[in-house]
């Protein structure tokens, strides 16, 4: 396991909405396949300021956001999760002392929020558009949490970048198409909503890359790649800029199509095994799925 330091921060123009920025070559290499560091200049953005952050807090439906004790174990279910005890807006007030994680949902729902996704997602599309063509369902997500709180092990689906605003996180993730990390079954549960946290295998501890994320620098994550986060003694805010493909809405409806196959006594293959089995089960699922919004049964 090696730590991996961040790229000194390189020059962007905030004036033309160009906030990030990466070495080309370097994406070019390891999007969706592998980790890599970026830098940003996101950290004095006013949207950042606690007040504001509690100002969107206060018009978001309860529904999009979420929040918990921070001092977890790296390996922990979704519905094991303590509370903390208090409202969102006393736990954002408190975050310095109250141990807690939380985390803003879809805030792309407020118009300055959705500018700057916009504005980042747009540099990020001039390079991942030759990669995994396609953007869509851009979303964004504000992470703030405590001193020395633990986000569980667990995977995300979406093609992501975290930027780091405030405070410093250290990132260990591991490789997620290797299915002695991460295994078919593991993946059809997260597809079928049976939660992202997963149990982490004691041997796969140490077979993770380890990143250190400070202000102003932001790290990508490949799709399921597994990971947990641990923050260091101050508070942490970080800004995550999410989108999705039209090969990862296929992936998600194959597990799910096998997930309904297993519940009728079958044994499907893995996606990405056969090709020809995959393209008829995904349009068998586009024509279930439609049945079932026509008929008002679906979930």
């Amino acid at each position: 396991m090696t730590m991996i330091a961040a790229p000194p921060l390189a020059p962007t123009h905030p004036e033309t909405g160009n906030w990030l920025a990466w070495d080309r070559d370097e994406f070019a290499r390891k999007f969706s396949q592998r980790p890599f560091l970026i830098s940003h200049q996101l950290c004095d953005h006013p949207l950042f300021d606690v007040e504001r952050l509690l100002a969107l807090a206060r018009t978001l439906p309860a529904s999009q956001i979420e929040y918990n004790a921070g001092k977890l174990p790296v390996s922990i279910s979704q519905t094991e999760t303590p509370m903390n005890g208090l409202s969102a807006d006393e736990t954002i007030r408190r975050i310095e002392e109250c141990e807690s994680w939380l985390v803003l949902k879809y805030v792309e729902s407020d118009p300055e929020y959705s500018e700057l996704l916009n504005q980042c997602l747009k540099q990020v599309a001039l390079d991942s558009e030759a990669i995994a063509p396609g953007m869509m369902k851009p979303h964004a997500f504000v992470f703030l949490t405590s001193p020395d709180s633990v986000t569980p092990y667990h995977i995300d689906p979406e093609h992501n970048f975290l930027l780091q605003i405030r405070g410093e996180k250290i990132i260990r993730m591991l490789y997620g198409n290797d299915p002695s990390i991460l295994s078919p079954q593991e993946l059809e549960n997260f597809y079928a909503d049976r939660g992202r946290n997963l149990k982490l295998a004691e041997e796969n501890r140490d077979r993770c890359w380890k990143f250190s994320l400070a202000p102003g620098q932001g790290l990508h994550f490949p799709v399921t790649f597994p990971h947990w986060v641990e923050n260091t003694d101050k508070v942490s805010i970080s800004f995550s800029i999410t989108f999705r493909t039209p090969d990862l809405d296929k992936r998600r409806a194959l597990y799910r199509m096998n997930s309904q196959l297993r519940s009728w006594g079958l044994q499907p293959s893995v996606p990405g095994q056969r090709p020809l089995r995959d393209l008829a089960y995904y349009q068998l699922f586009r024509a279930w799925r439609k049945a079932a919004i026509l008929t008002g049964r679906s979930n």
